[in-house]
Protein backbone atom coordinates (compact mmCIF):
# COMPACT_ATOMS: atom_id res chain seq x y z
CA UNK A 1 0.00 0.00 0.00
CA UNK A 2 2.80 2.39 0.94
CA UNK A 3 4.78 1.66 -2.26
CA UNK A 4 1.72 2.39 -4.45
CA UNK A 5 1.28 5.70 -2.69
CA UNK A 6 4.96 6.62 -3.11
CA UNK A 7 4.85 5.63 -6.80
CA UNK A 8 1.68 7.71 -7.28
CA UNK A 9 3.29 10.80 -5.69
CA UNK A 10 6.43 10.37 -7.78
CA UNK A 11 4.41 10.03 -10.99
CA UNK A 12 2.28 13.06 -10.09
CA UNK A 13 5.35 15.19 -9.32
CA UNK A 14 7.08 14.17 -12.57
CA UNK A 15 3.91 14.90 -14.55
CA UNK A 16 3.52 18.32 -12.91
CA UNK A 17 7.17 19.17 -13.67
CA UNK A 18 6.67 18.17 -17.31
CA UNK A 19 3.56 20.36 -17.56
CA UNK A 20 5.39 23.32 -16.01
CA UNK A 21 8.35 22.78 -18.35
CA UNK A 22 6.03 22.68 -21.37
CA UNK A 23 4.27 25.89 -20.36
CA UNK A 24 7.56 27.69 -19.67
CA UNK A 25 8.97 26.52 -22.98
CA UNK A 26 6.13 28.19 -24.84
CA UNK A 27 5.66 31.41 -22.86
CA UNK A 28 9.26 31.93 -21.82
CA UNK A 29 10.94 31.26 -25.14
CA UNK A 30 13.45 33.96 -26.01
CA UNK A 31 13.93 35.14 -29.57
CA UNK A 32 16.55 37.32 -31.19
CA UNK A 33 14.77 39.36 -33.83
CA UNK A 34 16.71 41.16 -36.55
CA UNK A 35 14.93 44.12 -38.14
CA UNK A 36 16.06 44.73 -41.72
CA UNK A 37 15.69 47.89 -43.77
CA UNK A 38 16.92 46.32 -47.00
CA UNK A 39 15.51 46.16 -50.51
CA UNK A 40 14.06 42.83 -51.56
CA UNK A 41 12.53 41.18 -54.60
CA UNK A 42 9.32 39.21 -54.29
CA UNK A 43 7.34 37.77 -57.20
CA UNK A 44 9.30 39.88 -59.67
CA UNK A 45 8.64 43.15 -57.87
CA UNK A 46 11.29 45.11 -55.95
CA UNK A 47 10.46 46.62 -52.58
CA UNK A 48 12.99 49.39 -51.91
CA UNK A 49 14.56 50.12 -48.55
CA UNK A 50 13.03 53.07 -46.73
CA UNK A 51 14.97 56.24 -45.94
CA UNK A 52 14.84 55.79 -42.16
CA UNK A 53 13.10 53.53 -39.64
CA UNK A 54 13.29 53.96 -35.88
CA UNK A 55 12.08 50.92 -33.91
CA UNK A 56 10.94 50.89 -30.29
CA UNK A 57 10.24 47.78 -28.20
CA UNK A 58 8.61 48.34 -24.80
CA UNK A 59 9.17 52.09 -25.16
CA UNK A 60 12.93 51.66 -25.62
CA UNK A 61 14.63 52.47 -28.92
CA UNK A 62 16.26 49.29 -30.23
CA UNK A 63 17.24 50.42 -33.73
CA UNK A 64 17.59 53.42 -35.98
CA UNK A 65 17.90 52.07 -39.50
CA UNK A 66 18.87 53.83 -42.69
CA UNK A 67 18.74 51.97 -46.00
CA UNK A 68 20.59 48.64 -46.05
CA UNK A 69 20.97 48.41 -42.27
CA UNK A 70 19.93 45.81 -39.70
CA UNK A 71 19.00 46.24 -36.05
CA UNK A 72 18.39 43.71 -33.32
CA UNK A 73 15.88 43.22 -30.52
CA UNK A 74 15.44 40.44 -27.99
CA UNK A 75 12.00 39.40 -26.87
CA UNK A 76 10.46 36.76 -24.65
CA UNK A 77 7.33 34.95 -25.76
CA UNK A 78 5.68 34.21 -29.06
CA UNK A 79 5.01 37.78 -30.20
CA UNK A 80 6.94 40.97 -30.82
CA UNK A 81 5.29 44.32 -30.19
CA UNK A 82 7.18 47.08 -31.95
CA UNK A 83 6.47 50.76 -32.59
CA UNK A 84 7.94 52.07 -35.84
CA UNK A 85 8.61 55.64 -36.91
CA UNK A 86 9.03 55.47 -40.68
CA UNK A 87 10.36 58.12 -43.05
CA UNK A 88 9.91 56.75 -46.58
CA UNK A 89 12.11 59.31 -48.38
CA UNK A 90 14.51 62.09 -47.50
CA UNK A 91 12.71 65.18 -46.15
CA UNK A 92 9.50 63.13 -46.19
CA UNK A 93 6.80 62.98 -43.58
CA UNK A 94 7.29 60.65 -40.62
CA UNK A 95 4.61 57.99 -40.12
CA UNK A 96 4.08 55.95 -36.97
CA UNK A 97 3.00 52.33 -36.85
CA UNK A 98 2.46 49.97 -33.94
CA UNK A 99 2.58 46.32 -34.90
CA UNK A 100 2.46 43.00 -33.11
CA UNK A 101 4.10 40.19 -35.00
CA UNK A 102 3.63 36.52 -34.13
CA UNK A 103 6.99 34.78 -33.98
CA UNK A 104 7.46 31.19 -35.10
CA UNK A 105 8.39 28.86 -32.29
CA UNK A 106 10.78 26.86 -34.45
CA UNK A 107 13.19 29.74 -35.19
CA UNK A 108 15.83 31.14 -32.85
CA UNK A 109 17.11 34.04 -34.92
CA UNK A 110 14.34 35.72 -36.92
CA UNK A 111 14.82 38.31 -39.66
CA UNK A 112 11.93 40.66 -40.39
CA UNK A 113 12.25 42.71 -43.56
CA UNK A 114 10.41 45.91 -42.62
CA UNK A 115 9.88 47.32 -46.15
CA UNK A 116 8.24 44.02 -47.18
CA UNK A 117 6.15 43.92 -44.00
CA UNK A 118 4.98 47.52 -44.43
CA UNK A 119 4.10 46.76 -48.06
CA UNK A 120 1.60 44.17 -46.79
CA UNK A 121 3.38 41.09 -48.12
CA UNK A 122 2.68 37.67 -46.57
CA UNK A 123 4.83 36.27 -43.76
CA UNK A 124 6.87 34.00 -46.06
CA UNK A 125 8.07 37.15 -47.85
CA UNK A 126 9.12 39.30 -44.89
CA UNK A 127 10.01 36.61 -42.33
CA UNK A 128 13.09 34.39 -42.55
CA UNK A 129 15.49 32.57 -40.27
CA UNK A 130 18.89 34.04 -39.49
CA UNK A 131 21.60 31.51 -40.27
CA UNK A 132 25.05 32.76 -39.32
CA UNK A 133 27.78 32.28 -41.89
CA UNK A 134 30.23 29.58 -40.86
CA UNK A 135 33.59 30.85 -39.75
CA UNK A 136 36.32 30.09 -42.24
CA UNK A 137 38.40 27.24 -40.91
CA UNK A 138 41.98 26.65 -41.77
CA UNK A 139 42.71 23.33 -43.35
CA UNK A 140 43.94 21.25 -40.44
CA UNK A 141 46.07 19.09 -42.72
CA UNK A 142 47.97 22.07 -44.16
CA UNK A 143 50.08 22.45 -41.02
CA UNK A 144 50.86 18.76 -40.77
CA UNK A 145 51.70 18.12 -44.42
CA UNK A 146 55.14 16.66 -44.76
CA UNK A 147 57.04 17.55 -47.89
CA UNK A 148 59.51 15.11 -49.42
CA UNK A 149 62.84 15.38 -47.60
CA UNK A 150 61.17 16.75 -44.44
CA UNK A 151 60.44 13.35 -42.89
CA UNK A 152 61.48 12.81 -39.34
CA UNK A 153 63.79 9.84 -39.34
CA UNK A 154 64.27 7.51 -36.42
CA UNK A 155 67.52 8.00 -34.52
CA UNK A 156 69.15 4.90 -36.03
CA UNK A 157 68.70 6.19 -39.58
CA UNK A 158 70.16 9.58 -38.63
CA UNK A 159 73.29 8.08 -37.17
CA UNK A 160 73.80 5.59 -39.97
CA UNK A 161 76.38 2.89 -39.58
CA UNK A 162 78.90 4.28 -37.15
Amino acid sequence: MKSKRVALFRAASILSLLVIAGVMMVIGRGHTVYLDNKSMDYNGQTYAALYKIVAFVDGEQVASLSGRERGMATCIGQGLGVALEVTREKDGEEQSFTVTLPLPYSMDGIIINLPAYLAGLPAEAYLSEFIPAPEPSEDEDSETDVLPGDEILPDEELLGDI
